[in-house]
């Protein structure tokens, strides 16, 4: 996907976000990525809370965002879900991105910085987690996970939907961590969502899946937790004052 950008003003701070990446290269940072296997086209190692800071000092801009996306840079790209503005990113757009993320630190932040905040969040984060490719699952996933945490005015109905989606999400090893996070973030919403994703967990302990199962009692162990059922009532809580 080629954008033919010209705006004047969108160049000059691109530039000159260009030139403020270099001298917060980590050369350590690199190279221990490098031998987790995790390889960029371009990598300065730069840290995702520098990468907010340096993000911090600039106004969202979409231009600017596809910009700074289509570099290619491990840091260009972070900068770019930092940068973006909800409410001009297209679904067409999202998919491109979504189709070539070269990592799952590029997928974790574009989920959350970004597609979590779009107004299709909800349809997009149900149709990636019917993906093939796990790095898509994943993001449909961590969608749900930061939805979960940030639309308070959303209705648990349009949780309990996600449910559908668990069963044979639950059976694959490579999601096991993301997908039990989300699972319990959904069910710490409320008490009403808590009592659901407890059943609905109770379920995925009869699936004939070794991984399904051990996700299954990790969810119930943490949900059924008396410590998080008070922390759970202190949110609601606070919503409701």
């Amino acid at each position: 996907m080629n954008y033919l950008l010209d705006n004047p003003d969108a160049e000059r701070i691109f530039q000159e976000i260009l030139s403020k990446i270099k001298p917060l290269q980590n050369g350590e940072v690199v190279n221990s990525m490098e031998k987790r296997g995790v390889v960029y086209k371009v990598n300065f190692g730069v840290s995702v809370p520098l990468l907010r800071q340096l993000a911090s000092t600039y106004q969202n801009n979409h231009l600017l965002a596809l910009k700074l996306w289509n570099k290619q840079w491990r840091e260009t790209m972070i900068l770019a879900t930092l940068l973006e503005v909800p409410s001009e990113v297209t679904e067409n757009q999202i998919d491109f991105w979504v189709k070539n993320f070269p990592s799952i630190e590029i997928a974790e932040q574009a989920a959350m910085n970004l597609f979590s905040r779009t107004s299709f969040a909800y349809q997009k984060a149900f149709e990636y987690c019917h993906g093939k490719k796990l790095l898509v699952k994943i993001v449909g996933l961590l969608m749900i996970g930061r939805l979960a945490l940030t639309d308070r005015e959303a209705t648990d109905e349009k949780f309990e939907t996600f449910f559908e989606l668990m069963p044979p999400l639950s059976k694959d090893p490579q999601l096991a961590i993301v997908f039990s996070r989300v699972f319990i973030q959904i069910g710490m919403r409320n008490l009403n969502l808590n009592e659901i994703a407890i059943r609905h967990a109770m379920i995925l302990k009869t699936i004939d899946s070794k991984t399904a199962q051990e996700n299954a009692e990790h969810i119930i162990d943490e949900l059924e937790n008396d410590d998080i059922k008070e922390i759970i009532k202190s949110r609601s809580a606070g919503i409701t004052n």
